[in-house]
């Protein structure tokens, strides 16, 4: 009876083994294939041009991605510099200030409502927000978008890495007389800092690529405009529009682009990557 039991158990094993294995293959084949199309049609179209020319009138030859490089860089570090903040100060009033009480649970149901809210619903609400209010699509709206995406992102990781602190650091700067804001500051945040930052990247990684957003709130702009009250270029948008059009030229600069935007969120994943384990090593 016990070697039947035995066998019957090692086969579901098995069966359970084999199944996870093949879903991990075929999720890790697509993914390959993605990334290998991505490499073969991306590098053969870098050049010097890509990143020293604006985007080309429909039909011309030649031409670049510089405008859209920059518009993109300037959205990003906006939303960065408008969610981030926000996100962390959010956080820590979840993980220090309400971390038991009905008010602290809500906030967070609601914060996970909007993390994984489509991004397109988040473009949106922001055209009704802003572009409507203003009358044009702007860069500006196109940040606040993203922002809007970075937001959740580091609440989350905020009060996680708050949380994961020990309790006696707390009680031992508290004992001292120090008040609660100085041990927030000068304790809890040296400890949780190299979390706090590997949020930030990673929701730098994710808005790095959004297109649906930037599609309701800063749109394009074939030519180069530091003006964030105005329309700005964009490497999603820019693909999209390259990628949907007939001229060769276009789909090539619209691979290009893509190729460069996966390697520039693989480096930012690796980097976070890089401070987690760090962080990780000086612990041990």
């Amino acid at each position: 009876m016990s070697a039947s039991l035995y066998r019957r158990r090692r086969a579901k094993n098995l069966i359970v083994q084999a199944l996870a294995v093949a879903a991990a293959v075929f999720g890790l084949f697509w993914l390959v294939w993605i990334m290998w199309t991505t490499l073969t049609k991306g590098i053969g179209a870098l050049n010097l041009a890509l990143f020293t020319e604006m985007t080309p009138p429909p039909g011309a030859e030649g031409g670049g991605l510089l405008n859209a490089f920059f518009g993109s860089a300037v959205m990003s570090l906006l939303g960065i510099a408008i969610g981030a903040p926000i996100g962390v100060l959010a956080g820590t009033f979840l993980a220090e200030y309400s971390r038991a009480s009905w008010v602290g649970e809500s906030v967070r149901f609601v914060n996970d409502i909007l993390l994984s809210a489509p991004s397109i619903v988040l473009g949106l609400f922001v055209y009704t927000l802003v572009v409507a209010q203003m009358g044009h699509f702007s860069a500006l709206a196109g940040a606040i978008a993203l922002a809007f995406i970075v937001l959740p992102v580091v609440v989350r990781t905020t009060d996680e890495m708050l949380q994961l602190v020990p309790a006696q650091m707390r009680e031992a700067a508290l004992s001292l007389g120090v008040p609660q804001w100085k041990v927030i500051v000068q304790v809890l945040y040296r400890s949780a800092m190299p979390g706090i930052v590997t949020g930030i990247l990673l929701a730098l990684a994710r808005i790095s690529g959004e297109t649906a957003p930037l599609l309701f709130t800063a749109l394009n702009n074939q030519y180069w405009t530091t003006n964030v009250f105005s329309p700005m270029a964009n490497v999603p948008v820019v693909i999209f529009q390259y990628a949907m059009s007939p001229y060769e030229n276009w789909h090539s600069l619209a691979w290009a682009g893509a190729f460069v935007l996966t390697m520039f969120v693989l480096l930012v994943s690796l980097v976070a990557r890089y401070i987690v384990l760090r962080n990780k090593i000086a612990h041990d």
